[in-house]
């Protein structure tokens, strides 16, 4: 079995329900939905950042 690790954040209240609002349009009101949505969005920032840091040389 694949054990996955869990992370906790703080942010304002107005920006995770604008996350959970648009990760639900998204992908739908189905379970995981949250999980999904924030992978994605670190893999993203991953992305934009490497390229930043890499342009920045």
């Amino acid at each position: 079995m694949l054990v996955m690790p869990k992370a906790t954040f703080v942010i304002d209240s107005e920006t995770l329900e604008e996350f959970k609002r648009l990760a639900k349009e998204r992908y739908g009101n189905k379970r995981g939905v949250l999980s999904i949505a924030v992978e994605e969005a670190i893999k993203d920032w991953i992305k934009k950042t490497r390229k930043e840091l890499e342009n920045a040389e």
